[in-house]
């Protein structure tokens, strides 16, 4: 008998097996531990991932969370939020409230084609005008354009009525009024190089810190809310005495200067 057949070869072997096994088996048990640690540490992680998506998805946004802030009022504003907005001579007998949204792209038409006709009859003391600024675009069209212009808004009226005039002006101007699906407004930048153009906030650095720091956004919240209280269904919308004044078509504002011309004139003498 050949000493690889032997009994005792047989035993060595078997031995040599055995412990092979056993080595075998502890290396499957330590991958299986390896195993469900990482499939711990994933679950964990995305569980973790989930809550912190939730964390996220639930703290308020940089808007809602601007609701709490310090309200600061703009000089040349009046009423308990400064919300009361009125430019021009105090001898004007008639107020003229005109409510507009910045980035509304109607109202962008309206000051292109009438605003300096409105102004005129400001400045020749025919009415006050009372802005009252809408926001109610960025919920439609999602975004935050209208919020941060109203904001830079009051910045500029801080400045001066005049400042406020002329920067609205700006803003609806045919090179800077933006479409209303392009909410180029949200950018501060943007904002001050359409300031850069009115002489009064041309490198304004109180003005630009304003409007970097949203110092009147709380404000701007406060008057969007000012316009959604007054039932005005859209913009822009012109009232004088409580009466809306329209075009010739008798439903919407004046889009002309004939029309304008007419309907203010009309409500003057009322």
């Amino acid at each position: 008998m050949s000493q690889r057949n032997s009994k005792a070869a047989k035993t060595a072997a078997r031995e040599r097996l055995r412990v092979e096994r056993e080595r075998q088996a502890k290396r499957d048990k330590v991958k299986r531990q390896v195993i469900v640690a990482f499939s711990i540490v994933a679950v964990l992680a995305i569980a973790g991932g989930i809550s912190y998506a939730v964390v996220q998805g639930n703290k308020p946004g940089y808007w809602e969370a601007a609701k709490d802030d310090k309200l600061v009022k703009p000089a040349n504003t009046t009423g308990t939020d400064g919300t009361t907005v009125v430019v021009g001579k105090s001898t004007a007998k008639k107020t003229l409230q005109m409510y507009e949204d910045p980035r509304c792209p109607i109202c962008a038409q309206f000051e292109q084609t009438v605003g300096a006709t409105v102004d005129k009859g400001i400045e020749d003391g025919d009415y006050k005008v009372q802005y009252i600024g809408a926001t109610f675009l960025d919920n439609s069209l999602s975004g935050e354009g209208s919020k941060n212009a109203l904001s830079a808004l009051g910045a500029a009226l801080n400045v001066s009525p005049d400042a406020f005039l002329q920067y609205k002006t700006a803003l609806y101007s045919t090179k800077y009024h933006p479409e209303e699906t392009d909410d180029k407004f949200k950018n501060d930048s943007y904002l001050i190089e359409v300031a850069n153009t009115v002489s009064a906030l041309k490198n304004n650095t109180k003005f630009q810190t304003a409007v970097k720091d949203g110092t009147y956004d709380k404000w701007a919240l406060e008057m969007s809310a000012k316009f959604d209280d007054s039932g005005v269904q859209g913009t822009p919308t012109l009232k004088m005495d409580g009466k809306t004044l329209t075009g010739s078509d008798g439903q919407n504002a004046p889009m002309t200067v004939a029309d304008f011309t007419t309907a203010i004139d009309a409500a003057l003498k009322a």
